[in-house]
């Protein structure tokens, strides 16, 4: 999640952001990583029990706490979160664990080339790197039933597109950064596609309409590879 405007404070390594007049934003120090996100589902169970608050939305090693008026005092907000944060003790999340079916290759994967390019692998090392990793759930967000994970082998690195591609299928297999997922609508979309996965992991009709969960594990299965 990127803040519209920032006021930063800085204590002990993490870093707290006022966004607005409500909401506030805390970054947990050190490596982009499992022990820094379960401690940030820890901070996000404790802010739970804190009634000002409208809405709590943890995010890949981040939260973003939104209150449901202006503090009158950002200042003693600021405080209290960090209080929260030295308080918060990492927990781990019970998560479930999802296989996703893949076709590797094919017309859904135009950037598998560039990324071939940029680690010197071949297509089907890349793939096998790839769907031989098991991912975590860290947050959901940036569509219905998004899930970040975290895993990747930093071999099949591939930072996000300068200019987005304007049309990325649904179900498109994506490498952004050190990260990767399943592109949940069909649209402009800074990530690289190398794959397809044909599985409805969003219905807004069901109870629980995102497949996936903080916490989950997640593992891509080659259904087809065509190389």
């Amino acid at each position: 999640m990127q803040p519209l405007t920032i006021i930063p404070v800085v204590k002990d390594h993490a870093r707290i952001s006022a966004i607005g007049s409500r909401s506030f934003l805390l970054e947990a120090p050190g490596e982009f990583d499992l022990p820094a996100q379960r401690r940030i589902w820890a901070l996000s169970q404790t802010l739970k029990g804190w009634p000002e608050l409208a809405e709590i939305i943890p995010g890949m090693t981040n939260l973003l706490a939104i209150f449901k008026q202006t503090p009158e005092d950002p200042a003693e907000v600021i405080d209290r979160l960090y209080e929260a944060w030295d308080a918060a003790r990492s927990i781990d999340l019970a998560g479930k664990t999802i296989e996703i079916p893949v076709h590797y290759g094919g017309k859904y994967a135009t950037d598998l080339p560039a990324l071939c390019d940029l680690s010197g692998l071949t297509d089907r090392e890349v793939v096998r790197i790839h769907h031989e990793a098991t991912y975590r759930v860290f947050a959901l967000g940036s569509a219905p039933g998004f899930g970040y994970l975290h895993g990747l082998d930093p071999r099949i690195y591939m930072p996000r597109k300068t200019v987005p591609s304007l049309k990325m299928e649904k179900g498109c297999v994506t490498i952004g950064g050190m990260q990767t997922g399943v592109a949940m609508l069909t649209g402009p979309n800074g990530w690289n596609s190398i794959g397809f996965a044909d599985l409805q992991m969003f219905d807004p009709q069901s109870p629980t309409p995102a497949m996936m969960a903080p916490g989950d594990i997640v593992r891509f299965v080659p259904a087809r590879i065509e190389l």
